[in-house]
């Protein structure tokens, strides 16, 4: 170890006290106290920085998943560092055996810890930024939100299993995520193992090669919460569904909770066995919707506040997001983060001509010429009403709220004006297409079905 002068110590000492700061606001407090908070600094080797951590399993966690990050953020305060490396702390000389009373509580801290990261190990690493508290909530999400946590709540399943199926970006990682972080937070020595299906199926394929199933069964039926994402993918996988279904009734007959995502429906799920199919729609089933502008904005906005010190995002940029970037919510976090890294960058205020202008391939990619002719010909068969009747004189309720939410969806998705718009719709005055768009917005925010519909007859047209 390199010998550094008093002077050179102490600054090195702030530079640590300085990435450890860094590391509990990226990764939050929770994985902060549970991976990092007990690494300790030994010194300077050259220019690899020296930390030790009490245990093996923490040195090999650490150097997995945040040595590579500890590095970035030290070479951030100190251009010069060029490593880091992890040693487990060498054991201190034999004491005199302290008294029961004292030493009792020292078995089951260290016993979670190890067992913490060797579940980790089975299963995939959990992000700290996917905690219920950073998930935002709206109508299309609302009811999955509240069944997983009651699910990370209870002690006892109260549905087994959840299963949670929506698009890509809707939200179901993050809260089986969620659920695992409040889990560990309630009880350490639950044992909760969180995978993707195609590495529950890998685990099983390397056990079968090394002639080991016994010890694939028993990690993963001892679990007291299984969670598999994207089941969808053993869709066609005979031996891997067989191992799958017996884990999943050994677990439900031990009253374990199972958690599981897919992109659709158990009934939908092409590939798949009918009795695992019957099996995955036992307990509660949530579909999680294609989010709303609503919910885009309130996303947004919960972003925008924790970037404000940084830079001034301009509400009128924040509200042309959430209507032009409706695929799913990671491309629209990706859109805003793209807008402020430029800003940083390049020292450039956030308009909404900038961001037009950063997000050229982007918003291609999502734009796409819809014409009112074809708005009226999608509503029409959505509400199965006559095409003519988008024209006609009829005020009949079946046939007026399709027509306005047609209007109304004019509005959105083309560049109409209103004139124009009402003269498409049997030559009506443009004070009726406001109207239908006023009345349209007031209906989606008292009516989930209406709202629904609108959302689906969206995302056709865009295609």
């Amino acid at each position: 170890m390199t010998l550094q002068p008093k002077s050179a110590a102490r600054d090195f000492d702030r530079q640590w006290s300085r990435v450890r700061g860094m590391l509990r606001e990226e990764f939050g407090e929770t994985a902060y106290n549970t991976w990092l908070a007990s690494l300790t600094l030994d010194g300077l080797e050259g220019e690899r920085v020296l930390l030790s951590v009490p245990t093996r399993f923490l040195r090999d966690w650490v150097a997995a998943h945040y040595a590579d990050r500890i590095r970035v953020l030290w070479r951030r305060v100190n251009p010069m560092i060029s490593g880091v490396a992890l040693n487990v702390m060498p054991a201190t000389p034999a004491a005199p055996a302290p008294s029961k009373a004292i030493a009792a509580p020292a078995a089951p801290v260290q016993e979670s810890l190890e067992r913490a990261p060797a579940d980790m190990d089975i299963g995939a690493p959990l992000d700290p930024r996917c905690t219920f508290d950073k998930f935002v909530v709206g109508q299309p999400n609302q009811l999955a939100f509240a069944a997983a946590k009651r699910v990370a709540q209870m002690a006892v399943p109260p549905f087994n299993p959840l299963f949670l199926y929506g698009g890509v970006g809707l939200g179901k990682t993050h809260l089986m995520h969620a659920i695992a972080w409040q889990i560990r937070r309630q009880d350490a020595a639950r044992k909760v193992v969180y995978l993707s299906a195609e590495k529950f199926m890998y685990q099983f394929v390397k056990a079968l090669r090394f002639k080991d199933t016994m010890s694939f069964k028993e990690l993963f039926r001892s679990a007291d919460v299984l969670m598999v994402d994207d089941v969808q993918f053993i869709g066609g996988k005979e031996t891997t569904q067989e191992e799958f279904f017996h884990t999943f009734n050994t677990l439900v007959d031990r009253g374990r909770q199972i958690v599981i995502s897919a992109d659709r429906s158990p009934s939908e799920l092409a590939g798949l066995e009918e009795r695992i199919r019957s099996r995955l729609g036992w307990g509660l089933v949530v579909d999680i919707h294609p989010t709303t502008y609503d919910l885009r904005r309130e996303i947004l906005q919960v972003k925008a506040r924790t970037i404000a010190e940084e830079v001034v995002i301009p509400e009128a940029v924040l509200d042309f997001l959430a209507r032009r970037i409706t695929s799913n919510v990671r491309e629209l976090e990706g859109a805003l983060n793209r807008i402020v890294a430029h800003a940083t960058l390049v020292g450039r205020a956030i308009t909404l001509d900038m961001a037009q202008d950063i997000l050229q391939d982007l918003l291609r990619a999502h734009e796409r010429r819809v014409t009112i002719e074809e708005i009226q010909r999608r509503v029409a068969e959505h509400y199965k009403i006559r095409l003519v009747d988008m024209q006609s004189a009829r005020r009949a309720r079946a046939v007026a709220r399709p027509r306005q939410v047609a209007m109304y969806l004019a509005k959105q998705l083309t560049p109409r004006s209103l004139p124009e718009i009402g003269r498409k719709f049997g030559g009506r005055d443009h004070t009726t297409v406001m109207y239908a768009i006023r009345k349209i917005e007031e209906l989606r925010a008292i009516d989930a079905l209406l709202s629904e519909d609108v959302e689906t007859l969206r995302r056709l047209l865009h295609g």
